[in-house]
């Protein structure tokens, strides 16, 4: 039997009302009716991504004027974080307008902005949210993902190859530091035995990435890559060049 299920009907009042049912708790003076009438008035006719962002801006209209007030509230709402590698986009995909509230929102509030990133894809994912902290501060994001790189939470070590992506699907090209990419593949040198698929394939893509973008250094990185014995490293080669050769 076929299903009417829409992804993009379920980031409406659905979401809303689920957002606004963990909100209240943590904030009684939230409104919840009148946010939940307001993103069903507002979303109408818009696509899923516009939806995302819809409810972003509804948040910023009923939480509090204070950025940081606001984004703590939308931290106590998270829960335990995902033990999974897999459920961002179906357990947690309410997750997603907060992500879109940091990236939009906190621009100005670096550090707790980060730290909020590093929460949200313990639950869903910050590889969007964070792309303008990196254009923006890229000094002081690279510290904070080198530290992520070395981290025992596997989300953090993803976050740390994925929010770097020249080209990650579905976002703006990052093009920070594609003339000069050595600070980004220190961080992948982090990575590059990581045990977990999850960490691993972002790697890979990562570095297929890098070959469309920077084909030499590149290269450079992947023969290098080519000649280890790690099982994990020689997985990531052969998976960043499976539709891109690196011979010339």
């Amino acid at each position: 039997m076929g299903t009417t299920y829409s992804i993009t009907d379920k980031f409406g009042e659905e979401l809303a009302a689920l957002l606004a049912d963990k909100i209240k708790p943590v904030f009684p003076e939230f409104s919840s009716d009148a946010f939940i009438a307001d993103v069903e008035i507002s979303v109408n006719g818009k696509s899923y991504t516009q939806r995302v962002e819809v409810i972003a801006d509804k948040l910023r209209d009923y939480l509090p004027e204070l950025y940081i007030e606001a984004v703590n509230v939308l931290l106590r709402i998270l829960g335990p974080p995902n033990p999974n590698e897999t459920g961002m986009f179906t357990h947690y995909y309410w997750v997603l307008p907060i992500g879109k509230f940091v990236e939009k929102y906190g621009i100005d509030d670096f550090q707790a902005s980060m730290d909020a990133i590093a929460e949200i894809t313990k639950r869903n994912t910050g590889e969007y949210s964070i792309r303008p902290y990196i254009r923006k501060y890229p000094d002081a994001s690279l510290a904070m993902i080198r530290e992520w790189a070395q981290s025992t939470d596997f989300h953090l070590r993803r976050l740390a190859s994925e929010g770097l992506r020249p080209k990650l699907p579905w976002a703006p090209k990052l093009d920070t530091f594609i003339q000069h990419p050595d600070p980004v593949f220190s961080i992948l040198e982090l990575l590059k035995e990581d045990e977990v698929k999850f960490v691993k394939k972002s790697v890979a893509n990562h570095l297929t990435d890098w070959l469309k973008v920077n084909r030499d250094p590149a290269v450079a990185l992947l023969t290098d890559w080519s000649t280890s014995d790690n099982p994990h490293t020689r997985w990531i080669v052969k998976h960043a060049t499976r539709k891109i050769s690196i011979q010339t």
